[in-house]
């Protein structure tokens, strides 16, 4: 029987790149990236699942705020819709304009940043980026919703079925964006087919007389004490704040924008195609939902025990969704095959909705990294070509907002659409000023003729949606969108002392006068630590010495005064040439003597070159680390700090090394490259960035 096996760290580097291979799957080829590219059917599940989606909570949330009034006000949901279907249909014009004027990919921020400016741009990133966590948050809260509503029982396990879906999505988005594109589109596809059967069949129902009955119609609501009987300015404001809720139907409009290096050729065409197909889609399933759930009688409050007419105790009564009760309603039951499809269907497309924002933050990231707004490793792609780093981003951040609110759709949803407007007022504010320049430059009459058309369509936009983020501010800041405001302000001063400090680098690392920068030394000060005399210590004297310095010493620390003399005792008859110093440390220190030696050399002469040579034991095993190598590590940290000082690390590989010679297929921690779509112009930018950047690159 054979020796009992021991753990690696090649053991390890195999068995996680097994793993990492099983979950995202083999490591593509740069040159395979045109095969990621998307036709319009995939596509439109990628990008526009979460508007798709938002007809499945958005009618809900206009007869929420409603109902705080009673029955009595609900006969404004009508009139609340199609306010909400004449905004979508601006928006979505709109971003047709974005997507064939700005096809590189920057969406919002591309034409805020290049027509309002950088700052203004910044604006639009930071709120998209917080807009796109509160996406998957609330898209996944929604969807795990929809699965209680379905199967009561699974109530407890709220978070935990919330984090684990976003673990899900996480995986497939890492195998790339086509990967989970194939994955997600039928579950989108059987969402909107169901929806649309559902609507058809009930407005026949009705038609021929025989409309369905929502399981709630029966109860009655009481109005709040402070909503009831409400005139003039607060029933104003109540109108408002059900449009505001109901103009969630709009978040994840502008994601085809951001996505357009995504689609296959011709880009801009393909993107704007799908745009309308998902603005088409959007529109006829929100009204449809809408009409059923007031034929329906649909009756919804935030606290069940508003509701009169229950049987047994409100407290524990869990009241179904809007579109569950539709649903419901429509097929003949809670029991029917009809009311499980849209549950399940809606469970998954609120799930999936998710995705449209794995696909919009990772790749508006990597634009604000290589625009020096975020750290560089967003602009990394990984294994899949993906942005692996972003994914990973977003995923723990939204992880984390669900784990703080407990994965409560009410709660979150009014940190929610705060940031999207932001960026559909000042994206088409943007496209304004883009016609604008266009007209004083273009002199074609039907150029000009149509410039201005498009011009009226973004003036439009930009003041309907000006006009909506006012009242979104207004009727949901106290409620618990000031978070959202605050995380984008505090956002975007990160970003700005980002790029401060990329800059500051850029500037500092500009090459002035390459003669005196490549000008030698005048002197180079060698030294060696040593702590004792053996194999390592030999090689790191002997590679020291190669290098003919002008001056070479062997260097010690003596925290004991014997040890000290035996080692000098050795060293002369050993009769090696180089001289020994020993520094007395009467403390035990070992860091701060060596330490305070090289920066007095260096003080004595600023233009001489200190180079330390250290010793470093290479082991094999995990815990062998834990035994060696500490003293190393720590005068390097401190090394490295001081200015003049080069740092050489001398390796001496132990036995148990060799059996780890054989690197994982994979190592974990390996930085692989991206180039997104190109930037718009960066006024801000020094001019020594761009040099800085492909030299980073390059290394």
């Amino acid at each position: 029987m054979g020796p009992p096996s021991r753990l690696t760290l090649a053991h390890v580097l195999n068995v996680t790149g097994l793993l990492k291979r099983l979950v995202i799957g083999r490591a593509k080829r740069s040159e395979e990236l045109h095969e990621t590219l998307l036709p319009k059917r995939l596509a439109l599940p990628i990008f526009a699942s979460d508007p798709l989606s938002s007809v499945a909570y958005a009618t809900q949330e206009i007869l929420l705020v409603l109902s705080l009034g009673g029955l009595a006000y609900l006969h404004f949901t009508p009139w609340i819709a199609a306010a909400v279907v004449v905004l979508l249909t601006v928006v979505v014009l709109s971003y047709r304009q974005v997507v064939s004027t700005y096809p590189s990919g920057g969406g919002s921020y591309e034409v805020v940043s290049t027509n309002l400016g950088p700052s203004a741009g910044l604006v639009v990133a930071a709120s998209l980026l917080v807009d796109y966590v509160m996406t998957v948050a609330v898209s996944v809260a929604s969807g795990v919703d929809n699965i209680i509503s379905a199967v009561p029982e699974l109530a407890d396990h709220r978070v935990a079925m919330a984090l684990g879906f976003v673990a899900l999505l996480t995986a497939m988005n890492l195998r790339g964006v086509r990967e989970s594109g194939r994955a997600f589109a039928a579950p989108t596809y059987l969402f909107v087919g169901g929806v649309l059967i559902m609507i058809t069949t009930g407005l026949f129902r009705y038609l021929v007389g025989d409309a369905p009955v929502a399981e709630s119609a029966k109860y009655g609501i009481t109005a709040e004490p402070h909503e009831a009987n409400l005139t003039g300015l607060a029933l104003v404001m109540l109108v408002l704040r059900a449009f505001s809720q109901g103009c969630t139907a709009l978040t994840g409009v502008e994601a085809i924008s951001n996505g357009v290096p995504a689609f296959r050729r011709p880009k801009p065409k393909n993107a704007a195609t799908t745009m309308a197909v998902m603005g088409a889609i959007s529109i006829t399933m929100f009204v449809g939902v809408t009409t059923l759930a007031l034929v329906a009688k649909v009756h919804v409050t935030e606290d069940s025990c508003r509701l009169t007419g229950l049987d047994g105790n409100c407290g524990s009564h869990t009241q179904r969704t809007v579109i569950a009760q539709v649903a419901a309603a429509v097929f003949g039951g809670e029991h029917s095959i009809g009311f499980y499809y849209i549950q399940a269907a809606t469970a998954l497309i609120l799930i999936l909705a998710a995705n449209t924002a794995f696909n919009g933050f990772p790749l508006l990231a990597s634009i604000l990294a290589q625009h020096r707004y975020l750290p560089r490793q967003l602009h990394n792609r990984g294994d899949r070509l993906a942005f692996s780093n972003g994914i990973l981003a977003l995923a723990i951040v939204a992880g984390l907002l669900l784990y703080g609110f407990q994965a409560n759709v009410t709660n979150l949803i009014h940190l929610y659409i705060l940031g999207v407007f932001t960026s559909f007022t000042l994206s088409q504010t943007g496209m304004v000023r883009h016609w604008n320049r266009e007209l004083r430059a273009e002199t074609d009459p039907a150029l000009r003729r149509n410039h201005k058309i498009t011009r009226v369509i973004n003036g439009t936009g930009a003041a309907v949606t000006g006009v909506v983020l006012l009242i979104v501010l207004a009727t949901k800041f106290t409620q618990g969108a000031w978070l959202a405001v605050v995380a984008a302000i505090v956002l975007w001063v990160t970003m700005r002392g980002i790029r401060r400090h990329y800059d500051a680098t850029a500037a500092e690392l500009a090459v002035t006068d390459p003669r005196s920068e490549l000008a030698p030394p005048s002197r180079v000060f060698a030294i060696v630590l040593v702590s004792t005399i053996h194999k390592p210590t030999l090689r790191a004297l002997s590679y020291a010495r190669s290098f003919r310095p002008d001056h070479l010493e062997a260097l010690t620390v003596s925290v004991d005064r014997d040890e000290a003399a035996r080692l000098r005792d050795r060293w002369e008859a050993y009769g090696i040439e180089v001289p020994l110093k020993i520094l007395d440390s009467p403390y035990r220190e070992v860091t701060r003597p060596v330490v305070d030696y090289v920066r007095s050399i260096q003080r004595e002469s600023p233009r001489d070159i200190v180079a330390v040579f250290i010793p470093e034991y290479v082991v094999g095993h995990w815990w062998e680390n834990l035994l060696h190598n500490q003293s190393a590590l720590w005068l390097k940290s401190r090394l490295l700090f001081t200015p003049g000082v080069m740092v050489t690390s001398v390796p001496w590989q132990l036995t148990s090394s060799a059996r780890a010679d054989r690197p994982a297929a994979r190592a974990p921690g390996s930085v692989r490259r991206g180039e997104p779509p190109t930037p718009p112009p960066q006024p801000e930018r020094h001019p020594g960035a761009r040099r800085s950047q492909q030299g980073e690159r390059g290394g």
